[in-house]
């Protein structure tokens, strides 16, 4: 895909206040800061997890779906006990 395409489509889910989450396994710096970039433009969060992690990745997607059912609070209160809550939280603005 191109980048400036898939951010100008961020950029509008950005404007409709829906936020991307994005999970990268791996080091491809590309991927990386488009990747970034998607998460900022919408005000989503970016995570890396790591090759063979289904528990990082476990969390972050529990994370993500606190989110998508119950908002910011929701993740804010997931935070106290969750990591992947937590690492969602410090990359959202």
């Amino acid at each position: 895909e191109k980048i400036d395409e898939l951010c100008a489509k961020a950029g509008e889910l950005g404007m409709l206040k829906v936020p991307v989450f994005v999970f990268q396994e791996g080091h491809d710096a590309v991927a990386e800061q488009a990747f970034r970039e998607i998460a900022r433009l919408t005000g989503g969060a970016w995570c890396r997890f790591d090759p063979g992690a289904a528990v990082q990745l476990r969390e972050l997607l529990r994370a993500a779906a606190a989110y998508a059912a119950g908002g910011r609070e929701a993740l804010l209160k997931l935070a106290k006990t969750a990591s992947g809550a937590a690492k969602l939280i410090g990359q959202m603005k």
